[in-house]
Order: structure tokens, then C-alpha cells, then sequence
């Protein structure tokens, strides 16, 4: 049963459309917001990007006007995408922020904000039983552009229950 709501940034998106993975996403949450900001950051990848070209013809997702930016979260003066993420997180709690930069999950820690990277929500695929392994696609985030050092992986790949 889903019972999450996310609200994603444009790294999160662009990483699992490159990867094939994006479809995980209605599977994982009922509800998939997409700020204006990171629609507008997405949609500027070009057309032969695959985020950009299948992005508006997802039904899954619902685009968000543009926030005012949260006092809280404007001080980081993070990028626009993580701001509206941020924002929209802070002001609606039952929404996880989906994003891995690592000042917006620090701004995020800072104000209370629930977190999760495109890593963990590989986790929470494989706890929810629709991925067989988290390797397998940690290594498909890795080949379309994703960082994640060797420490995040075994971390990861710990959480999911694939190491010995």
C-alpha cells in the first residue's frame, strides 16, 4: 500500500529517468509533486535528454506552482529546485524531499524536514519488493551520472539487506 507522498528535485528525477528507473516513483509514493523550479530545471536538459522528453508525458506526477521560499530555507540559499523542494516539504510534512544534494539534506536536517536520496529510495524499492537487488541498480544510478562513493554503496546496499 502506498502510503508516502514525495516531493522530488531535479537530480533525483534526471538520475532515475537516465537510469530507466523513473517508473519506481508512482510505485513507491501515492502522490509525486514536481515543483515548477525543478519542472523548469528538468525541462532545460535539451531534447535528446530522456528526463526532458518523457517528463511531461508521465501522468504520475503532479506539477506545483512556484512556492514562496520558506525563511527557514531561504538563509542556505541553496538552488531554486531545492528551495521549492524544501519549501514544500516544510510547509506539508506528510512529503518526504526527495533530493541528494548535500547542503539541501543539510538545510533539511536542520529544520526537521524527512529526507530521502535516490539511493534510499532504491532501499525502500527493495523493502516494498518491487527490485530484486539494490546492486543492480545502484550500478545503473552510477551509469547515468549518480556519485555515490564506495562507503554510500556498502551503506546502502547494508540497509538493503544484500550484504553479508
Amino acid at each position: 500500500m502506498k502510503v508516502e507522498k514525495a516531493v522530488v528535485n531535479a537530480s533525483p528525477l534526471i538520475i532515475l529517468f537516465k537510469s530507466g528507473l523513473a517508473d519506481l516513483l508512482p510505485k513507491l509514493f501515492a502522490e509525486v509533486v514536481v515543483p515548477e523550479a525543478v519542472w523548469r530545471e528538468v525541462m532545460a536538459g535539451g531534447e535528446s535528454d530522456e528526463a526532458t522528453s518523457q517528463l511531461p508525458s508521465v501522468s504520475w506526477l503532479r506539477r506545483e506552482a512556484t512556492q514562496t521560499i520558506a525563511p527557514g530555507v531561504l538563509i542556505w540559499n541553496l538552488g531554486d529546485g531545492e528551495s521549492e523542494v524544501l519549501s514544500f516539504a516544510l510547509a506539508r510534512p506528510e512529503h518526504r524531499a526527495l533530493v541528494d544534494d548535500h547542503a539541501a539534506r543539510s538545510c533539511a536536517r536542520t529544520l526537521g524536514i524527512r529526507t530521502l536520496g535516490t539511493g534510499g529510495a532504491l532501499v525502500l524499492a527493495k523493502k516494498r519488493g518491487l527490485i530484486k537487488s539494490v546492486s543492480a541498480e545502484l550500478e545503473k544510478l552510477r551509469d547515468a551520472g549518480l556519485w555515490l562513493s564506495n562507503e554510500i554503496i556498502t551503506l546502502l546496499k547494508e540497509q538493503a539487506g544484500e550484504l553479508d
